[in-house]
């Protein structure tokens, strides 16, 4: 256990590590933008630099939103198969370091990197956490590595509520700013799970702001946790994908401990620097900009003009589309009446829907295919008129009149329906045996940022979610503490209430 961080101030030379020729012709000298000038520099600083009275009133309720989900998602993921592989690794394969608690495991404890990667893990082992645009799953990457952090303080020197919520902000707004560096990252991701990128550089930023490291360890930390990032979207639909959250988690407070060590990494690592890649290496376009505080008692978060996208099923963002048209056209098939649709009546299935191969999948075989098919959840919200946790089980995806249905489906890819959580929709369109067409179109699901859940809604889920792991008393207890986290002058009672 590190009982006491020190900050370790190392500034970075001009000259540092420059190459000089030895005659004088070549005696060239590139220069380089002084270390305050650079995006990296600026980043720091604002990590360093924020304050709770930055914090309006938008950026309290929204983000506590997103705790109380990601809390959620974590408690039900602490149930699933992958979660319990990644901690019987960690508790088989290292050695035992009782610090940090676990989600959903009374009694429980692990050291705070592996606690910080396995209750990641179980953020995302549903594919059930919240989703922002530019497309990634924030939250996850951020508050496991913060409570993990929070534990390992002495108990004189917890955090108060709102130091966690702060650090949660910056760790979600590093996250947004670093995805608007790329216009491709508004798009449904192709070579890398965003998470994996963006992730463990927001994990990093919260972490070291709760550490309270100086703007050039917080520098530091944003470095070294970009050569910890990355992960291939071909991993996409296994058990291997809640990992990314797990890494970024884990990954991202590792680099604020080294940082707040004296480790160093580039000065310009966000910066555009020709012939040498630093965190553009990720994107094919990439505009950086400088992030700096324009006001001492006012910032501007992103949060507050892009709200997040919280799931009513456990499945990728893109079936919430299809299986809210879907259900409407299961609705005029039984009527009033609840019922489900049988494939003897259904003649055809035409889905139109973004054109992405990774969630285009015909006859998924497993949870973890199904949670990414347009096919599957659009058949499941046709035949039951709704998606449920319950729909991922394998009776559930092994049903043959769901078989039966799938064998129905086709897929078109209209070129006005791109690739894009904020301007996709869904479309399904389903021929009866007799000859009637009937069609379900949606352009926005109720979750998404346009349309957001209630307070009502998301307190359902959270209930539903937690409510596997706790009792129910302890679940109210939990709501009522994180709905009053910014006026907790410690956050032990959140840290106690998660077992």
């Amino acid at each position: 256990m590190i009982s006491k961080l020190q900050k370790t101030t190392r500034s970075v030379g001009a000259m540092r590590c420059m190459h000089r020729s030895g005659t004088k012709a070549q005696h060239a000298v590139v220069e380089r933008p002084a270390p305050e000038e650079t995006v990296t520099a600026s980043f720091g600083r604002f990590i360093s630099g924020l304050k709770a009275q930055h914090l309006t009133p938008t950026v309290l309720h929204r983000s506590k939103r997103m705790v109380l989900d990601s809390l959620g998602v974590g408690l039900l993921g602490s149930t699933t198969d992958v979660f319990e592989l990644a901690l019987q690794h960690c508790q088989q394969m290292y050695a035992p370091d009782d610090i940090s608690s676990v989600y959903g495991r009374s009694g429980t404890k692990l050291s705070p990197l592996l606690a910080a990667f396995v209750n990641g893990v179980a953020v995302h082992s549903m594919d059930f956490d919240d989703t922002w645009h530019p497309a990634t799953h924030p939250s996850g990457a951020v508050l496991p590595a913060l409570l993990a952090v929070s534990d390992m303080m002495p108990p004189n020197s917890k955090p108060s509520g709102l130091d966690l919520l702060l650090a949660f902000n910056v760790g979600i707004e590093i996250q947004g700013r670093l995805m608007r560096f790329s216009n491709g990252a508004n798009n449904i991701p192709k070579k890398f799970h965003p998470p994996s990128v963006v992730g463990p550089m927001g994990g990093a930023a919260a972490c070291a702001h709760l550490l309270s490291l100086d703007p050039s360890q917080c520098s530091h930390a944003l470095a070294i946790a970009a050569s910890l990032a990355g992960a291939p979207m071909a991993n996409a639909a296994t058990q291997s994908k809640p990992l990314h959250i797990g890494n970024a988690s884990r990954l991202g407070m590792e680099a604020a401990l080294l940082a707040s060590r004296g480790l160093e990494a580039s000065p310009l690592i966000l910066d555009s620097v020709t012939g040498v890649a630093g965190f553009n290496a990720f994107y094919e376009d990439y505009m950086p900009l400088p992030l700096n505080l324009a006001k001492p008692e006012r910032h501007s978060f992103l949060i507050e003009d892009q709200d997040i996208a919280f799931k009513r099923f456990p499945a990728h963002l893109g079936m919430h589309w299809v299986v809210d048209a879907a259900a409407s056209v299961h609705k005029l098939i039984v009527g009033v009446d609840s019922g489900t649709v049988s494939a003897s009546q259904v003649k055809d299935i035409l889905l139109r829907v973004p054109r992405s191969k990774y969630i285009n999948r015909p006859f998924p075989e497993c949870e973890h295919q199904a949670r990414h098919s347009f096919q599957f959840n659009a058949c499941s919200a046709l035949l039951d008129g709704e998606v449920t946790v319950q729909s991922f089980t394998t009776g559930a995806i092994m049903r043959p009149e769901l078989a039966a249905l799938l064998s129905l489906v086709r897929v078109e890819h209209p070129a006005d329906n791109p690739a894009n959580f904020d301007l996709m929709y869904g479309e399904v369109q389903v021929t009866l045996d007799g000859g009637d067409v009937l069609r379900g179109r949606c352009d926005t699901f109720y979750g998404h940022w346009r349309n957001p859940l209630t307070n009502e809604s998301l307190r359902k889920k959270f209930q539903s979610n937690a409510g596997a792991v706790l009792p129910p008393e302890k679940v109210e207890d939990l709501i009522e503490t994180v709905e009053a986290l910014d006026e907790l002058p410690d956050c032990t009672p959140l840290l106690l209430k998660l077992q």
